[in-house]
């Protein structure tokens, strides 16, 4: 009897995962739109840190990462659970915190002015140009900066994962995320040490014998610091496509009209609803700083009065 209670057991896990291999599959896919600008957004993050500290920095966050989806995987499954609606309305808040730092660089990047002297930036730079100034207090900062936007994503792509799931046991689909989360984790930030270590395998190659390698090593040194910069754009794309596309799937007069004019656009119907939601969800970021930065200005203006 025990051994056939076994039996039983063993065949109820294999076909689970069989079911899981599956279903991991079909989530993957539904996922593969959010983890390239996941890749983006996390490289764009952890640059612009001396060179001696890139993979310490990568590797504080992608275990800053690790823990993101210990929190989320349980609490997603246990919200859709018990109060579904709840997952729309904070991922409709991560939603707006995307595309209110997007809107916020690229301001920042083309009208300086418009806003606030960012003195946390400026901090940075200086510290990355002084020897004497221990970085780990400066590098902090920034790693909290892309654990926080790796949640966001991290959310994203666990609630798709869960719609890919909707009919799984809760087994299965506890199985399929946890597979997923330490899958993209271990994906994602290989890929992003790599790329932030291009320069250094360039110079490395630069040093070899052989004409070949050599040359191969100058075309890795000169393209790294272009690859940095398209992923500094892209990470920021990557926020209001992401964070626009999470706010128009949450109102749906915005939804239904961008679905209606992306449906015009025939074999363009795909690029028209990215470009629609990367559009949109800049206007709302722009409204977002312009607010805050109105608040600040209101509250800088009652400090001296209050004295």
């Amino acid at each position: 009897m025990a051994g056939a209670s076994l039996l039983t057991l063993l065949d109820d896990i294999s076909v689970i995962l069989d079911d899981v291999s599956v279903m991991t599959k079909i989530a993957a896919k539904k996922t593969a739109g959010v983890l390239g600008d996941d890749l983006a957004l996390n490289a764009e993050q952890v640059s612009g840190v001396k060179a001696n500290r890139e993979l310490p920095v990568v590797w504080a966050v992608a275990k800053g990462s690790l823990i993101n989806k210990l929190i989320l995987v349980p609490a997603a499954i246990l919200i859709s659970a018990i109060y579904p609606p709840l997952i729309t309305f904070l991922l409709m808040c991560g939603g707006l915190f995307l595309v209110y730092e997007g809107a916020e660089k690229v301001i920042h990047r083309f009208w300086p002015h418009a806003l606030p002297h960012d003195e946390e930036q400026e901090a940075r730079r200086k510290a990355n140009a002084d020897e004497k100034v221990d970085l780990v207090a400066f590098e902090k900062e920034k790693i909290k900066g892309a654990i926080r936007t790796d949640f966001i994503l991290s959310a994203e792509i666990i609630v798709i994962a869960l719609g890919a799931t909707a009919s799984a046991t809760l087994l299965e689909r506890s199985l399929v995320l946890s597979i997923l989360a330490i899958s993209i984790t271990v994906g994602i930030y290989g890929l992003v040490a790599g790329i932030v270590k291009i320069d250094d395998v360039g110079l490395h190659m630069m040093e070899k014998e052989g004409a070949f390698t050599q040359k191969v090593g100058k075309v890795l040194f000169t393209a790294a610091p272009k690859l940095m910069k398209f992923l500094s754009l892209a990470g920021t794309l990557a926020m209001f496509l992401v964070g626009g596309g999470i706010l128009v799937h949450g109102v749906k007069f915005l939804y239904q009209g961008v679905e209606d004019i992306a449906h015009l656009t025939g074999i363009f119907e795909s690029f028209t609803t990215a470009l629609l939601n990367g559009v949109i969800g800049f206007i709302i970021g722009a409204i977002i700083v312009a607010l805050l930065t109105v608040v600040n200005k209101i509250r800088h203006k009652d400090k001296p009065a209050a004295h």
